[in-house]
């Protein structure tokens, strides 16, 4: 019997464990099958709002020492209604929608507009650590989660995803409220709120003074949160934050992820880090052993 890379995500079915995060090149249909072709599992769109954002001013993007960034874009998107008609002629990509709002009406909208769509899940955006009244905002208000997550479920036959991140609450009990609301799965996690300042001209260089921090130094803060959701609450998660090596996406298998998303590793080499990671994975379960990412998920928790 020969060992694969195939996983499940509860009911979502992939090929490939490497996926693109949300915010990382996920506008465009060519890009996605671009990308798909060259390895990625799935895409997960930019998060779309219930009408086009423009986002914030230049500068938007700073490069941090230790290969991150801090970003804050502002969820810049054409919105949902033109984005579902975007990728109507879609029939082989594996899509997951990314969608972010402030009320459960928005997300029920939005949904609606990808019902001629092939869509292989949707991600719920609760945790955008820099755009005012959605994401952290929105993730620290249980009673929102919960009324959200489950008018989503209601507007949909595909499984809901909830993305989550370390807000000014206790983020697992924003899992807690998505998992008893009938989420089929976690992603874990978003960026962290950030800043960097100009020693010269003695200001924050983000226009909006704050952004997102993304890429390596994040990596252990998120493996560490992949560890606790799993170790707290039966449900399937999705890794992501600071993942750009195939040994990456196997700590996080590790750890109880049973796929994992990259988005600031892709860089330059975006066309072949997705297959250089699958490929570095599968030679790891052949050495030792596995037949099946399964067999790992969450082995880093046994004594």
């Amino acid at each position: 019997m020969e060992s694969g890379i195939a996983t499940s995500i509860g009911q979502i079915q992939l090929d490939k464990p490497v996926m693109l995060a949300s915010g990382i090149l996920g506008i465009s249909l060519d890009v996605f099958n671009r990308l798909h072709a060259s390895g990625a599992g799935a895409v997960v769109t930019k998060s779309l709002s219930t009408e086009p954002w423009e986002g914030y001013p230049n500068p938007t993007i700073f490069s941090v020492k230790g290969g991150g960034w801090i970003n804050a874009v502002g969820l810049s998107n054409p919105g949902a209604p033109n984005f579902a008609k975007m990728i109507e002629s879609n029939h082989d990509v594996p899509i997951v929608v990314s969608l972010v709002g402030s009320i459960p009406e928005d997300f029920e909208m939005m949904i609606e507009q990808f019902q001629n769509c092939k869509v292989l899940a949707y991600e719920l955006n609760l945790s955008c650590p820099h755009v005012a009244k959605v994401g952290l905002e929105v993730g620290d208000d249980p009673e929102l989660v919960r009324k959200i997550v489950i008018t989503a479920k209601k507007s949909t036959d595909v499984p809901v995803i909830a993305k989550v991140g370390l807000g000014t609450s206790n983020y697992l009990n924003t899992v807690g409220t998505a998992v008893d609301s009938g989420i089929d799965a976690i992603t874990a996690i978003n960026t962290v709120r950030a800043m960097a300042i100009d020693v010269e001209i003695q200001r924050p260089i983000l226009s909006n003074k704050f952004g997102g921090l993304s890429g390596t130094p994040i990596k252990p803060i998120a493996l560490r949160c992949v560890y606790e959701i799993s170790s707290k609450y039966d449900i399937p998660i999705i890794g992501c934050g600071g993942i750009s090596t195939w040994e990456d996406a196997v700590e996080f298998f590790l750890a109880g992820a049973s796929a994992v998303q990259l988005g600031s590793a892709i860089g330059d080499n975006w066309v072949g880090v997705f297959d250089e990671i699958n490929k570095g994975i599968l030679q790891y379960m052949k050495r030792k052993g596995y037949y099946s990412i399964k067999e790992m998920v969450g082995l880093a928790k046994k004594s």
